[in-house]
């Protein structure tokens, strides 16, 4: 039958075109549209389709896999006994023929019945090699042509025939599928195991074949499925059985997926991906640098180099990390990643919002600069009259406002006298403040110092002390309540001293007004030396630039929203500009100075308290007048991510083993210490010991010394400072010691001396560079130097003695002179193989990299460099 066209065939079933295409469709048929071609074979099964369930026969048989030896066997003996009378040459065509169709029958069929028929007496076998039909008995042998004209017609079943009778061929009535030559050989892949496709079969002829190389995998088959053979009884139905139609369907669903799988099974692999949940992208690896930026997570990593997000989760475990897809991950743990999978990772700083404002104000234009104010900061002791001295001096009554007499925010004033400006920062003296002093000490250009003639140094003076020389802001001393008359002025130049510092009226240099706050006496000389200081520090500032400075203090008002106090340090602030301060940005809405009036602009070295933010920021911010708002919502969001990463993993504070890391990669040079002992003596001992072990490469800086627990002021101060809290026989109390579990404040107790030296020395010895040590290899003179093409010079060389290496470094000298030292051996040959070491009495020829200008008669000196850890 000739190639049909889908709009003839849907005219011969009755239906419309569409219904044959969808169908075709849905079972996998790669059919365009109603004027495609299928092959007879598709046609037959595409009949099948619309006429499953009639009287009509199907072209698909329902027999199953045959065991062609054994069937051969059968009916070559009933053959012997009913035409022992045939010739020999009719029985073997009748052999071949019957071998041939049954092969072609059994690619596609189910192997139950046939196999049941084979193993039948031969008397049933006989009987069940006639075709079944639905209706009638089998036609005479010599009605095959009109019967063959009816099959063009009518499809029907044809089976092997085994009569006695000689046998004649029928012609295929059935063709299963023909498939395109195009077609590939399917990929081997794992799958049920399948009937092999149909070879394609023309009507009218069969294919030669050899006995036996035909249909294979059919013993195989029918002995693997021995325990599935019908039952006898079940031999006669009608094709119109519910059983029957049911393997019809089987048979059709394998007929499908071998169509898919000549087709390359694309489709099929497809579906039992999806259905195992498999995602289609392969992994990449990929050979070149990766490049990422900052920060990273498990789900831009992923992105970045190929890598599944489990597979990077799974590595993190191994290596002790717990991290979610959208969690950042330390710069360590991505490279330690990287380094398992082999790949070149380069982590790239972005350039965020913050950066790039910083980069826009660190790079423009200076103007014109103009002298500034100087800010100073008043540190002391609690109650001896800081706020007090800044009270007389402003002329308010500051002082009697504050809980307690004890200032609890810090304030800022400009005072102006004579022409001159000064800008005084009024920090907490009560221990439970001294973070708040800290950070007035850090934004300070001079410290004053405040301290009660009566009382002396008292602890927390000594504090203050070493919080103004950390900040590393120059000092000046006012010794106030001089008009009392138990005042002992020798007592406190005494004690400054022991402190280490040295006043003008004993030869040092840090100036002492002596001052009271009740009488007036020695503002004036104050302030005077106030001026004097800052002309000393030339203190300048831009008047025309964008603002920049520092948030003092900000709160949450009922009435007036988010209020911060901010200190202009360069630039002019002005009402109505866009300003982000930390986490906070807005337009101000308004600005008031230090007594209380509105202001529109603000210079250097003023503080203004402003109200437009949406955020409180926190003191010790710095600020930024910027030029949009998108902007400075860009920079307050950032600092706002940067703030809750910071609150889920605080980087933790400075501990021997981070400042041991630090020194070893040369970021630091000293080691601040606090030390705490139980008496006078033990700090003494351990001031000198540790101080014994300092060296010009890395030194100790003591912050502060005292004697007595450690109390929470000392951990403030370490954690400002970045030191390390040493106890000798002494312990924090509880609120110390809460207080450094939150901040991870390095605390170590001892109870020997020579502890302490060992675990200090041991932090300085790494320190220390490292002792370069040379060592002479050997020496060679040049006889001859050579020019060659694309290489330079080479020189032809005898070793005169030692040892000549290509690792070694060389030095070139001329008339007992060094002409070039450190230079590196490009290329070494002995004659002209590579050498890597040539030795005494021995030619050789040396190619030095990046050097030519060799000469006959030039000594070469081979040497190495060792490194020596150096010891205390």
């Amino acid at each position: 039958m000739a190639k049909q066209r889908i709009f003839e065939l849907a005219q011969e079933l009755g239906v419309a075109s569409k219904v044959v295409l969808t169908k075709c469709r849905a079972e996998g048929l790669d059919v365009k549209n109603h004027m495609s071609t299928v092959s007879a074979g598709l046609a037959a099964t595409i009949c099948e389709w619309f006429s499953e369930g009639s009287a009509t026969s199907t072209a698909v048989e329902t027999t199953e896999h045959v065991d062609l030896d054994k069937v051969r066997a059968d009916a070559k003996k009933v053959r012997h006994k009913r035409t022992r009378k045939k010739a020999k040459a009719e029985a073997e065509e009748a052999h071949a023929e019957v071998a041939t169709e049954t092969a072609a029958q059994a690619v596609a069929e189910a192997p139950g019945e046939a196999v049941a028929e084979a193993e039948a007496p031969p008397e049933q076998a006989a009987e069940a090699a006639v075709p079944e039909t639905p209706a009638e008995a089998p036609a005479p042998v010599k009605e095959a042509p009109a019967e063959q004209e009816q099959a063009e017609e009518e499809i029907v079943p044809a089976g092997p025939q085994v009569v006695p009778k000689p046998v004649k061929l029928k012609g295929p009535r059935v063709v299963r599928v023909e498939r395109p030559e195009s077609v590939e050989v399917p990929r081997p892949r794992r799958r049920v195991a399948q009937a092999p496709a149909e070879p394609v079969v023309q009507p009218g002829s069969l294919p030669e074949t050899k006995r036996g190389r035909v249909g294979t995998a059919a013993p195989k088959e029918a002995e693997g499925k021995k325990g599935k053979r019908r039952s006898p009884r079940r031999r006669g139905r009608s094709a119109e059985s519910g059983e029957s139609i049911k393997e019809w369907r089987e048979t059709d669903l394998a007929e499908r997926s071998q169509r898919l799988a000549s087709a390359g099974g694309g489709l099929r692999r497809h579906r039992a991906n999806v259905s195992r949940g498999v995602s289609g992208m392969p992994v990449i690896r990929r050979d070149g640098p990766v490049d990422i930026e900052e920060p990273i997570t498990v789900k831009s990593l992923s992105e970045a180099t190929g890598i599944k997000s489990a597979e990077i989760i799974r590595k993190l475990v191994e290596h002790g990390v717990t991290a979610t897809v959208n969690q950042v991950i330390a710069r360590e743990e991505v490279e330690t990643v990287a380094a398992d999978y082999g790949l070149d990772l380069v982590v790239q700083v972005a350039n965020s919002p913050e950066d790039r404002l910083i980069e826009q104000f660190e790079t423009r234009e200076v103007g014109q600069l103009q002298p500034r104010a100087p800010v100073v900061t008043f540190l002391g002791h609690v109650d001896h009259g800081k706020t007090s001295l800044l009270d007389r001096i402003r002329d308010t009554a500051v002082a009697e406002g504050e809980a307690g007499g004890i200032t609890q925010h810090i304030g800022a004033y400009r005072y102006d006298h004579n022409g001159k400006h000064v800008v005084f920062l009024d920090t907490p003296g009560h221990e439970a403040f001294t973070a708040m002093r800290a950070r007035g000490a850090n934004m300070t250009d001079v410290v004053v110092l405040v301290i009660a003639a009566d009382d002396g140094i008292m602890p927390q003076t000594v504090e203050a002390i070493n919080h103004a020389k950390a900040a590393g802001a120059p000092v000046v001393v006012a010794l106030n309540k001089i008009d009392l008359p138990n005042a002992n002025v020798q007592r406190v130049l005494g004690q400054l001293a022991d402190n280490g510092i040295q006043v003008r009226q004993w030869g040092g240099q840090v100036e002492l007004v002596e001052t009271s706050a009740n009488t007036g006496q020695g503002i004036d000389s104050l302030i005077e030396t106030l001026s004097l200081e800052a002309e000393i520090l030339e203190l300048k500032a831009e008047t025309d630039a964008p603002a920049t400075g520092y948030v003092i203090e900000a709160q949450m008002d009922p009435g007036r929203g988010v209020v911060a106090s901010l200190l202009v340090r360069n630039g002019t602030l002005h009402l109505g500009e866009v300003v982000v301060a930390g986490r906070g940005y807005g337009r101000l809405r308004q600005m008031i100075d230090s007594h209380g009036r509105n202001v529109a602009e603000a210079g250097p070295s003023t503080p203004v308290e402003i109200a437009g933010l949406d955020d409180v920021p926190e003191a010790g911010d710095k600020f930024y007048a910027v030029e949009s708002i998108e902007m400075a919502r860009q920079v307050a969001d950032q600092l706002k991510q940067r703030a809750r990463t910071k609150s889920l993993a605080t980087a933790g504070p400075a501990t021997l083993e981070s400042l041991l890391s630090q020194i070893e990669a040369g970021q630091v040079n000293q080691i601040p210490l606090i030390i705490k002992a139980d008496v006078q003596g033990s700090v003494e001992a351990l001031f000198g010991a540790i101080e014994k072990l300092a060296t010009d490469e890395v030194r100790v800086n003591v912050l502060h010394s005292g004697v007595g627990g450690i109390s929470t002021g000392d951990v403030t101060l370490a954690e400002a400072s970045k030191a390390i809290i040493i106890g000798f026989n002494v312990v924090p109390d509880s609120a110390a010691r809460v207080l450094a579990k939150d901040k991870g404040i390095d605390v170590r107790l001892y109870r020997v001396i020579y502890d302490v030296i060992e675990d200090v020395s041991k932090v300085l010895a790494e320190g220390l560079a490292p002792e370069i040590r040379e060592e002479m290899l050997g020496r060679a003179q040049v006889r001859q130097v050579f020019r060659v093409s694309r290489v330079g010079m080479v020189a032809g060389c005898y070793v005169t003695e030692g040892l000549v290496t290509r690792s070694a470094k060389v030095r070139i000298i001329r008339d007992n002179v060094v002409v070039e030292d450190e230079r590196t051996v490009e290329s070494l040959k002995r004659f002209k193989d590579d050498a890597r070491e040539v030795r005494s009495d021995m030619e050789c020829g040396v190619k030095i990299a990046g050097y030519d200008d060799i000469k006959e008669g030039d000594l070469l000196e081979f040497y190495q460099q060792t490194e020596v850890a150096r010891t205390l």
